[in-house]
């Protein structure tokens, strides 16, 4: 049933079809392309999220392990004094000058043992104070990304809302009118789609010369379109041309 149809539609009429399924794929087209771009940017901002996120477990991790750090050298300084108060107390108790020297040796040992301790706190506070401000960058940095991720996904669930809808009604009216081209002709507008960058299978004559690659179109040429008699395709690209005029049934001047 679908075949007669075509059949009995003039070449003007199939052109003028053709062009307002190009015109409605092209809408279906434009959705695509913008809800494409929106899962890519939101992922992209998950990314650096998760990214930031982990950064940020792992410099708190490290902050935490300096205190322990700070923690632990002031137990060695204590222990460290309390030996060498011990050790100072049985100098007052040795028998020789041997013993003397021994536990000597150990309150030196102890007290170096107390210098190093606090060199490595020393070290330790600097990389606090440095890993504190590299967290506070990070975390604004974080915050600051997680709103923007925020924005974007609700940006994304409304455009998916809508152009839901949208596309499923371009998409019928896009069915109905392939059912009123015929097969041959339908086909080379899908093959001709494919094969360009814009998807434009069918475009209109602008400034003498074809909407798709800006080739030039002889005169003559020009007005074979405008009679609306033949399909008619560009010389250089391929595609269907039509002349501006072609939905409202009007002849373009010359």
């Amino acid at each position: 049933m679908a075949k007669a149809k075509t059949d009995d539609i003039s070449v003007e009429e199939k052109l003028r079809t053709l062009f307002e399924l190009q015109q409605i794929d092209s809408k279906i087209d434009k959705i695509r392309t913008v809800r494409g771009e929106l899962p890519l940017e939101v992922r992209d901002l998950e990314d650096i999220v998760a990214g930031l996120e982990t950064r940020v477990n792992n410099l708190t991790e490290e902050l935490k392990n300096l205190e322990d750090g700070i923690t632990e050298k002031k137990n060695v300084m204590k222990d460290a004094a309390a030996l060498i108060k011990k050790y100072e107390a049985q100098q007052g108790k040795v028998r020789n000058n041997r013993e003397y020297d021994a536990i000597t040796k150990e309150i030196e040992f102890q007290n170096l043992e107390i210098q190093l301790a606090e060199k490595r706190i020393k070290e330790f506070k600097a990389n606090i104070i440095a890993k504190k401000e590299i967290i506070e960058t990070s975390e604004a940095e974080l915050k600051d990304r997680q709103k923007d991720l925020k924005l974007k996904q609700k940006e994304l669930d409304e455009i998916v809302a809508e152009t839901e809808k949208e596309e499923d009604s371009l998409l019928k009216k896009s069915k109905n009118s392939e059912g009123m081209i015929e097969e041959r002709l339908l086909n080379a507008y899908k093959r001709i789609r494919g094969n360009v960058m814009n998807g434009l299978g069918v475009v209109t004559v602008e400034r003498d010369a074809c909407g798709g690659c800006f080739n030039k179109i002889p005169p003559q040429r020009q007005l074979d379109i405008r009679t609306h008699k033949k399909v008619i395709v560009c010389e250089h690209c391929g595609r269907i041309l039509v002349d501006a005029d072609i939905l409202t049934g009007k002849p373009q001047k010359a």
